[in-house]
């Protein structure tokens, strides 16, 4: 049976928080609030709940998915060939609304889905998120929708559509917006835009001038 913690008073949110890292560390799923859309999430380095997780979306592994730090510095174990201009994207719009798709460590244990060697990795603007990714470490989260179905900007929403396949759902109230986060793509010597989102081009180009779009 799923169970949901209110965020909004701290005493049932700390509870929320340890149990939604416990579930994690079980292998269980938990739904998270973020700064775009609420998100569902698992542990990244157990490739058995990054499988539950894309199933309880009705995502193949086609789709992988991203992942959410609660610091810059995690990218140290996560990344390589990781340029200058890619840190300062991180400088600039971390935590928020922007993935980074760079080349992930060939060491690493983990199967988030056919990624062909990348990984697109987020650190979100949420209270919520960042204490349970601070606590827990990186988590493999996608938005808490079933596939083909608008992203829940509410905790109700995402239990609606994913109701037990969940164990924990944490409930930060209503997300800001519905739109999606900005995906750029730092694996090669300039910046991509993959996907416009919360951040918008001419923000990005503030920063990397020679940004590149995707076409």
């Amino acid at each position: 049976m799923a169970r949901r913690y209110d965020c909004s008073e701290e005493k049932t949110r700390r509870h929320g928080l340890l149990e939604a890292a416990r579930a994690v560390r079980r292998g269980d799923l938990v739904v998270l609030p973020t700064d775009t859309v609420y998100g569902i999430g698992a542990d990244a380095f157990n490739a058995t709940a990054v499988g539950d997780l894309l199933e309880a979306k009705g995502r193949g592994r086609g789709m992988p998915s991203p992942v959410l730090v609660g610091s810059p510095n995690t990218l140290h174990g996560l990344v390589t060939d990781f340029s200058e201009r890619a840190w300062e994207l991180v400088d600039a719009f971390w935590p928020g609304a922007l993935t980074l798709v760079a080349k992930h460590q060939p060491s690493l244990t983990w199967d988030l889905g056919e990624t062909h060697g990348t990984a697109a990795i987020r650190m979100p603007l949420h209270p919520v998120a960042l204490d349970l990714l601070k606590d827990f470490g990186p988590m493999a989260v996608s938005s808490a929708n079933l596939t083909g179905h608008p992203a829940p900007q509410t905790c109700d929403d995402a239990r609606e559509m994913l109701g037990d396949s969940v164990a924990v759902y944490l409930d930060g109230g209503p997300t800001p917006d519905t739109v999606p986060s900005t995906i750029v793509d730092v694996t090669g010597r300039v910046p991509v835009l993959r996907r416009a989102g919360a951040i918008s081009e001419e923000e990005l180009r503030a920063v990397v001038p020679d940004l590149e779009t995707a076409h």
